[in-house]
């Protein structure tokens, strides 16, 4: 009997070993949760608990520490303190009548109203996006406000930081925010360091892992915006990273790849948002307010040649997510036409649904990727939904190689658009610090769709019978990739 019981307690310690596991699975992971993520914890932590356990602790967090949130609710209550309600300007440039709930939507969630009287400029190729970030910094006296989540120094961005240089020569307040390990692994990042220092730019890592300093967070939270602010006169905004288009790999140029990206450049009292948002991420960085953040504007100009814009931020310094909220609201509001450019396209229940729901309502839907990607999971786990797009009659174009299709918008009908860093995806959703500015006016959708048929022409459209006819293996790698997506 002894001999029994005494060969059967391994095993019932595993048991219950297992089954406390289960409960402290059950009891952590679905709080503030998706099911589906949840559950993939669960399964995780049980099956493999020494790696499910160190993962869950070290990224089973979607937040940013308290004391990041907390700076955060005191930017927005600064910024709603100064804000007036522009809304009802709406009705004096032919706007949806959807939109004003959707920029109030914005507002509650990001503090930043709607506000009328701006100017905004496509620059859709690599070449003058370059150009117009030096031509607006050479053009500055007072201060330049630059973040961006990749941030090198080499042969194609010396320009670049020459213009930073002789700004901080003649008198210019120069406030630079990288992200840290967004850049880290560049070695231009090292070179633009040195640089920045030695011409004597204030710059500062955003979310820096430097646990020995007592600096650290989840790792993969990340600082993801990409704006450029001048004199509080001009602002740029977009995916573009200040970095050769190849990524500085000898690989990539082997390969001639290229990324391709969008940015806006602005002026109207919208630039006063962007400078906000960065005023918000130096404050989270350095606990220091450089300026004023005022955030107001005449909202009587019937001026119909301007533009209602609204910058919409989001990230996990908030508590919602902000930008699958305005996604998703402006497909269910889309009434002709939905055209979505997204390089990392992972959407979440509540994404995919308006998308074929917009789609079966006989919205026309479509949707520009790369037909190459540079992430491997995310790439694999993007190709598991085209079926049930192409299904539900979402038109598919991808973007041909060696270009990497990096640009993040999406126009609506032919008044509304959505420009910025935010891709599509989980990660953007929850993970990394985002912007988004949406747009009311036809000159600037137009411009727009402009972009979008030159992608048409560049991509090659997917059809739901070629799709259905690649390998078992593509099909199943892309499943795959499709489950880790849920650990988040």
């Amino acid at each position: 009997m002894l001999d029994w019981f005494l060969g059967a307690l391994p095993a019932t310690v595993l048991v219950v070993i297992e089954v406390g596991l289960l409960i402290v699975a059950l009891a952590a992971a679905p709080r503030n949760r998706r099911p589906s993520s949840a559950l993939a914890w669960i399964i995780l932590i049980v099956v493999l608990p020494f790696v499910g356990l160190a993962l869950f602790a070290l990224i089973g967090s979607p937040k940013l520490p308290k004391v990041r949130r907390d700076k955060q609710r005191t930017m927005n209550e600064r910024i709603e303190q100064r804000a007036r309600t522009v809304e009802h300007v709406t009705d004096t440039h032919g706007a949806p009548p959807w939109l004003p709930s959707i920029a109030r939507l914005n507002r509650e969630m990001g503090a930043m109203p709607l506000i009328d009287g701006n100017t905004a400029t496509l620059l859709p190729h690599f070449e003058e996006q370059l150009a117009g970030l030096i031509d607006a910094v050479d053009a500055a006296e007072r201060y330049l406000h630059v973040e961006f989540y990749i941030l090198a120094l080499d042969s194609t961005t010396r320009p670049f930081f020459a213009a930073l240089s002789r700004a901080v020569e003649r008198g210019v307040a120069v406030r630079v925010l990288v992200d840290h390990l967004g850049s880290l692994k560049y070695p231009g990042f090292r070179r633009a360091r040195r640089e920045l220092t030695r011409m004597g730019a204030d710059w500062r890592l955003m979310l820096p892992v430097q646990p020995l300093r007592g600096r650290y967070q989840r790792l993969d939270l990340r600082n993801h915006r990409k704006l450029m602010v001048v004199d509080g006169q001009v602002g740029f905004v977009g995916s573009m990273n200040v970095i050769d288009p190849s990524y500085e790999t000898a690989g990539n140029r082997r390969r001639g790849l290229q990324w391709r990206d969008l940015m806006a450049r602005v002026e109207g009292p919208v630039v006063q948002e962007i400078d906000a948002l960065f005023v918000t991420d130096w404050y989270s960085e350095t606990d220091e307010i450089p300026g004023n953040i005022t955030v107001d504007a005449e909202v009587d100009d019937e001026d119909p040649t301007t533009l209602l814009a609204q910058i919409a931020p989001s990230g996990p310094a908030f508590e919602t997510e902000n930008n699958l909220a305005l996604f998703n609201s402006l497909i269910y509001a889309a009434e002709r036409r939905i055209s979505i450019t997204s390089p990392y396209f992972v959407p979440d229940e509540s994404l995919l649904g308006a998308i074929l729901t917009a789609a079966r309502r006989g919205v026309s839907v479509e949707l520009f990727v790369g037909e190459i990607g540079d992430q491997f999971l995310v790439f694999h786990a993007q190709h598991s939904y085209y079926e049930e797009l192409l299904l539900a009659g979402v038109r598919i174009f991808e973007y041909s190689a060696p270009t990497i299709l990096h640009a993040k918008h999406m126009s609506v009908d032919d008044l509304v658009s959505v420009v910025g860093s935010s891709n599509m995806d989980i990660r953007s959703f929850q993970l990394d610090l985002e912007l988004m500015m949406l747009v009311s006016g036809k000159a600037f959708t137009d411009a727009l769709k402009s972009v979008e048929d030159e992608y048409r022409t560049k991509s090659t459209e997917l059809t739901l019978s070629a799709w259905q006819g690649r390998s078992a293996f593509h099909a199943f790698v892309d499943g795959v990739a499709r489950l880790t997506s849920a650990v988040q």
